[in-house]
């Protein structure tokens, strides 16, 4: 995506690429507003609540039997207060508000209390009331119910992605950079509320922060599709998620080159005037061509095969297609992983593989496997699992080349690494290679629950650990924070983390059940690891310092609109979310779209891979 630098880092005294370009883009998205498709409302820079007493609370749905807690914060001295829960307009439960642990790394001079609801079982619209001190307070009303968060979320996030489709006629001819080739590259999703660009990934120069991006949502709309039909059947919503699952599979067979690599981008420097839109690669927040235009693993090609694989069995299985048939899907999916088995140290920027070249090439033979049964895709996904749990240390943290140097962290998709290794679970069938898998998936779940805990966390906000990169180098020592360190590899990019958050409440849920499966517990997991998987998903929603539902049109209280920068505002999109204060080189302190308005695209703007991520986090928490 599209950015600016931090201060730090920015050396060029020319206007940031965006800035110059917000008439044209605020011409351009208001002439949207008469379409329906772009949000009129006022923009405006957010600043942290200021009332005495606030109830952050999950505005959209909460599991009747799972975890259910709100935060209540106070800037009182008194360190006692009440509560009382009602339930459609009854009170149901009351008692004492609980202290948390002194926490000031966002909200100094507050205190924090919780209320744990999680006994109240039975569905309804639930609302609390509090009281500390002379002050009161009540939150936005929640609905407890089954299936809760696929219930009120799938319909918007399919619809999301329907209006995100990319239909522009020109596509169909686009030159690849460098050459005089034209190539049909139709079809697929608009990346972003503000960007009409294309990507199986981005940022590939920086090698350790590519995100999946056209192709993982293309991957979760198959594999959910397929493996979930009656989820979607009881919705009203099955023939819609093929639909837009096919769709998906579609582009990716268009980019897919005959050769045998995908066209990582269709970009035009944002709308960028006089730029010419071609399959090409990118650098940096001016967004300079590049030849880098072939997919590594890494950068997309990997969730590519997946998706394509997937999206071959749903063919099968439901007797529909896209516009090419599902045995064009598997052909596709098998020549490329092919391809890349040979080639892919010469796709990626710095010559070598490195994690997400692991986890992604993991899903992409599992997937592989599933749809053919050919014993070089149990081997290639043998070799893959062993690989990324070589990566991982003793204490559970996986590192994106050797246990000791980089540590592994990502504002996108943090969870992947153990997705993947669950999934490879499922068709390995030799005790002796599942063990050690089952061994790191419990590692590393427990390693982030001690990392979570390591200092106070009253909203249970999943940290990580990182190194800073200065100077060309990643600098010592090994540091943990609650978001992604701006000084990092990109030289620009950090954003907030809603499509991270949701992928590693999946890999809770996912992996919990692999190693530890709890039946009669939420989720089928352990108490701690579902409390876990819900503060993300919760933080999303509206239990956050903020009380800002990131989900648009859902929840009570959803982020303001920055048509300069974060563009078109769709309902069921999900906004970046929350970050570490701007111009913190740590990613220390807390900020939502503090401006200037050409700015407001880190916090505010739309992204593919949050909402990718959080339907794919809705199926997995309602169960199958």
């Amino acid at each position: 995506m599209p950015a600016l630098p931090p201060a730090h880092v920015r050396v060029d005294p020319v206007r940031p690429l965006r800035q110059r370009l917000a008439p044209l883009r605020r011409t351009l998205l208001w002439a949207l507003v008469g379409t329906g498709l772009a949000h009129a409302g006022p923009s405006s820079t957010v600043q942290l609540p200021t009332a005495p007493l606030l109830v952050q609370m999950n505005q959209l749905a909460l599991e009747r039997l799972g975890p259910k807690k709100a935060i209540v914060e106070s800037r009182g001295l008194d360190e006692q207060g009440r509560y009382r829960l009602r339930r459609d307009g009854r009170i149901v439960a009351e008692g004492a508000l609980t202290a948390l642990p002194a926490f000031e790394a966002w909200t100094p001079g507050k205190r924090h209390f919780e209320v744990d609801f999680t006994a109240q079982t039975q569905a309804g619209r639930y609302e609390l009331e509090v009281q500390v001190g002379t002050a009161r307070a009540r939150s936005l009303p929640v609905v407890v119910r089954d299936q809760a968060l696929f219930g009120r979320a799938a319909g918007a996030l399919l619809s999301y992605f329907r209006q995100s489709r990319h239909t522009d006629p020109g596509d169909h001819r686009r030159r690849i950079f460098d050459t005089q080739r034209h190539v049909d590259v139709w079809g697929g999703w608009r990346d972003a509320g503000g960007d009409t660009g294309k990507y199986l990934s981005h940022l590939g120069y920086a090698n350790h922060f590519n995100p999946q991006q056209a192709p993982m949502a293309a991957w979760v709309l198959a594999y959910t599709a397929h493996q979930a039909p009656g989820l979607y059947r009881q919705a009203g919503l099955l023939r819609q998620v093929r639909d837009e699952a096919f769709w998906g599979a579609d582009y990716l067979h268009r980019v897919l080159d005959p050769e045998g690599y995908f066209y990582t981008t269709v970009f035009d420097q944002w709308g960028k005037p006089g730029a010419e839109r071609m399959v090409v690669g990118y650098e940096g927040e001016e967004g300079t061509y590049t030849r880098g235009y072939r997919s590594a693993f890494r950068a997309g090609g990997g969730l590519a095969i997946a998706a394509l694989a997937r999206a071959a069995q749903l063919s099968h299985s439901a007797g529909q297609r896209g516009q090419f048939p599902g045995a064009t899907y598997l052909a596709d999916a098998e020549r490329a992983f092919a391809h890349l088995q040979a080639h892919n140290l010469a796709y990626c920027a710095d010559g070598h593989e490195n994690v997400i070249d692991d986890y992604t090439a993991l899903l992409a033979a599992v997937e592989l496997h599933r749809a053919t049964a050919r014993a070089t895709y149990l081997e290639a996904a043998r070799q893959r699992a062993r690989q990324l749990l070589a990566r991982q240390d003793e204490r559970g943290q996986f590192y994106s080349d050797q246990p000791g140097q980089r540590p592994y962290y990502h504002a996108v998709e943090a969870g992947l690494p153990l997705i993947s290794l669950v999934h490879y679970l499922s068709i390995e069938q030799d005790p002796a290679r599942a063990a050690p898998v089952r061994e790191a998936l419990s590692r590393a779940l427990a390693h982030q629950l001690a990392l979570d805990t390591e200092v106070a966390n009253p909203y249970a906000y999943a940290r990580q650990r990182f190194k800073l990169f200065q100077d060309g180098a990643i600098q010592e020592p090994e540091r943990t924070g609650f978001f992604i360190p701006h000084r990092n590899e990109t030289g620009y990019w950090w954003q907030g983390e809603s499509a991270r958050l949701a992928s590693l409440a999946t890999a809770a849920v996912l992996a919990g059940r692999e190693v530890d499966p709890a039946p009669q517990e939420a989720y089928g997991i352990q108490p701690p690891l579902a409390r876990f998987a819900q503060a993300q998903i919760d933080w999303t929603l509206g239990r956050n310092p903020y009380g800002l539902s990131m989900f648009y049109g859902l929840g009570q209280r959803n982020p303001p609109t920055a048509l300069d920068s974060a563009g078109v505002m769709l309902r069921g999109g999900i906004s970046n979310g929350i970050t570490g204060a701007d111009g913190r080189d740590t990613g220390e302190g807390i900020a939502f779209a503090p401006g200037p308005e050409d700015h407001q695209w880190r916090w505010i703007e739309q992204w593919l891979p949050h909402s990718a991520w959080m339907l794919l986090a809705a199926v997995e928490m309602a169960g199958r």
